[in-house]
């Protein structure tokens, strides 16, 4: 079958003396049947290209659904004097939020059902689900398109009648104040950022709605939250760099909101409330891996800051929760994850023991102060999903909870891990690596290696369990996570040495730990396969540009690719946000630096590696015609006769399909490309 071919319109885009041709601009016209008709006809290409794997997806989907617990429930948790549990019946792709009463023997109470309200639907998301402090009322969000642009809807828990208010274009984030008449929630304005705070009455027209806070600098969005003792509610407005909070006491709505310290450029912080005080997680006073403070509500300016956790320059400080007599802190060293116990009564600390060579534990949910027990999660590349309790008094640790692996005979014995370091070409930086394999996987210049990678926003991805990745690991994959620059994996300085105008370390992180792997006899280019997704498509994407031998194939989801066109569109979700990430491109300096990167701007005519690109009709984040002109693009100018392969999701986001299994399918599709190019057909 012949591959489709967009139309050549050509578009001349000119800034700074500079004109860069555009023949796939036109891909941006959503509502253009022309548009609609070459994604599909380049889903109809995909589907004959894979379509000697349609046995092998659907023993994958198969496989993988086999592992999960059909009738499975989260942890139950405590608060307000009910038990909170979501769980899943068999047959059923959606939750079901749940509550009992004092005590787990109590009858069950159904807060929502997501499988009766997403029926006849295609695609439904529930984004939050929020009870009021009276325990008569719950707010809930739903998102039927995949914009993450959240409908508000509120249910009498007492009756099951939805109530009539419904709040449309809203982030789907709801706090109730103390009063149980009023909410607060966040709308979006026209390029989807987070923008205003409002309050709503239950019962009034959203009309009547009263606007508190409106962040008119387009770098920042605002979130709205309730401290973890419940007596003040916060807007925090955030940019990439800098952070604002205001708060009010939450049995006052009228009350005026005061700032904990205004914006300062290069000054972030985020707050929490114990007693009189306010504790602060900071990066003040060059705190580059961050500090903790304390200040008195009455007086809580940066000046009257105090160190509780200073700032040490080999520990980066990720987050702490308070208790009563205890401070627990998330730290990282040497890119693993760590939790520390302080006992501020006896004035001694400890910290908890893990033994994986790269692992990932953090601090779970703890809504009691007055308590020594601490839930904490942990995960590991060959250890599923834990979730512990721990007598901070006693040093005991009882399991509570671990995500089960059926549908086979799973034992975290049969597989590997390991942590290794990449030389980087600059000769003074080490790239690590995280790996798992099956114990029976050799490791030589046939094995096939999936290596993973996403190195922005100064995101870090851990080492965790995955019950998908078992369908290649078992097949004799390897499986690796090259934590590159642009994340945090080694600090706040790893994150700054991955953006801006040092952005492309990123790329050549991601390179340098793929040439050590193959120099390393883990694999070879013939059997070596990358994959990121969003901002880590960008990295993929810009990795075959500067190598397009180095992979045998790729698999780029949701990939962020036009950078420099979408870094000019202000009306672009996201775009004037993300400047202190990327750069402004208005800027001659910036301008010229993205374009040397942006792998759409860069595709040449030579030959590249086999290619799986997906998306989403609907995404918010990286438009769909990112892909799509990069794809129409590739088909031009390539000269191999490699795969390459655009798939559209025409009713999803950014996140993919709905439902619990649904998004397996995905999975399933993107193992069966990398194991129809292994020639592994089982």
């Amino acid at each position: 079958m012949k591959a489709p071919q967009a139309n050549k319109i050509e578009k001349k885009l000119k800034i700074h003396g500079d004109t860069r041709i555009d023949n796939y601009f036109w891909l941006n016209e959503r509502e253009n049947p022309e548009v609609i008709k070459y994604l599909e006809e380049e889903n109809t290409f995909a589907d004959a290209m894979m379509k000697d794997t349609e046995k092998l997806q659907e023993d994958l989907f198969e496989e993988m659904k086999s592992r999960y617990k059909k009738d499975d429930e989260s942890l139950p948790y405590f608060f307000n004097a009910y038990w909170y549990i979501v769980r899943y019946e068999a047959g059923k792709e959606h939750p079901i939020f749940c509550r009992k009463y004092k005590t787990l023997e109590d009858p069950e109470e159904i807060i929502l059902d997501v499988n009766i309200l997403a029926e006849g639907e295609s695609f439904f998301e529930v984004g939050s689900v929020a009870v009021s402090p009276n325990n008569k009322m719950t707010s809930f969000s739903t998102d039927n398109l995949g914009r993450r642009i959240y409908t508000l809807n509120f249910k009498n828990l007492e009756t099951g009648e939805i109530l009539p208010d419904k709040i449309p274009n809203t982030t789907g984030k709801t706090v109730w104040a103390h009063d149980n008449e009023h909410i607060f929630y966040i709308r979006k304005d026209k390029s989807l950022r987070a923008f205003q705070v409002y309050r709503h009455r239950l019962g009034t027209d959203i009309s009547e709605d009263i606007l508190v806070f409106h962040e008119k600098d387009e770098a920042f969005d605002v979130n709205v939250f309730k401290t973890k003792s419940l007596e003040y509610i916060f807007i925090a407005s955030s940019s990439s760099t800098s952070d604002e909070h205001w708060f009010i006491p939450s049995h006052n709505v009228s009350a005026e909101w005061k700032v904990i310290q205004e914006r300062i450029e290069d000054l972030e912080y985020s707050v929490e409330h114990y007693e009189d005080q306010f504790y602060i997680i900071t990066n003040a006073d060059d705190a580059v891996n961050f500090k903790i403070v304390k200040t008195k509500i009455e007086n809580c300016g940066i000046e009257n800051w105090v160190d509780v956790i200073p700032h040490r320059k080999e520990v980066l400080l990720e987050g702490f929760e308070i208790f009563k007599d205890y401070l627990v802190l998330e730290e990282r060293e040497k890119g693993l994850l760590q939790i520390k116990i302080i006992d501020e009564k006896n004035n001694t600390s400890h910290y908890l023991p893990f033994s994986d060579p790269t692992y990932t534990a953090y601090i779970g949910i703890n809504l009691e102060f007055d308590t020594e027990v601490l839930r904490y999660g942990y995960t590991s590349l060959t250890q599923p999903g834990s979730t512990y309790e721990y007598n901070m008094k006693e040093g005991t640790t009882k399991l509570l909870k671990q995500q089960v692996v059926l549908g086979g005979k799973f034992s975290s014995e049969n597989y590997i891990s390991e942590r290794i370091w990449a030389d980087s070409r600059d000769g003074k930086t080490k790239v690590p690596i995280s790996l798992v394999y099956h114990k029976d996987t050799k490791k030589s210049a046939d094995t096939p290696l999936l290596l993973y990678g996403y190195g922005s926003y100064g995101h870090t991805v851990d080492a965790s369990f995955s019950n998908v990745r078992l369908s290649i690991l078992d097949r004799g994959f390897i499986y690796a996570i090259a934590h590159i620059r642009g994340g945090e994996y080694l600090g706040r300085e790893w994150y700054e040495e991955g953006k801006m105008l040092e952005k492309k370390n990123t790329f050549f992180d991601f390179i340098d730990a793929a040439k050590h792997l193959i120099k390393e006899n883990y694999t070879s280019s013939q059997h070596l396969y990358a994959m990121g997704g969003s901002a880590g498509g960008l990295l993929v994407g810009a990795v075959v540009n500067y190598e397009p031998s180095l992979f045998n194939g790729i698999i780029a989801q949701v990939p962020f690719v036009d950078v420099v066109t979408t870094m000019l569109d202000e009306t672009i979700p996201l775009t004037t946000g993300e400047y202190e990430e990327w750069g402004n491109p208005n800027d001659k300096e910036y301008y010229e630096y993205m374009k040397s990167y942006s792998p759409y701007d860069n595709v040449e005519a030579k030959s590249y590696p086999n290619i799986l690109i997906t998306t989403g009709l609907h995404d918010s984040q990286v438009q769909y015609w990112e892909p799509a002109k990069w794809t129409a693009k590739l088909r031009e100018l390539k000269t191999d006769n490699n795969i390459l392969i655009f798939k559209t999701d025409m009713s999803s986001g950014h996140g993919g399909a709905s439902g619990r299994f649904e998004s397996l399918k995905e999975d399933a599709l993107e193992y069966a490309f990398l194991l129809k190019l292994e020639n592994k057909r089982e």
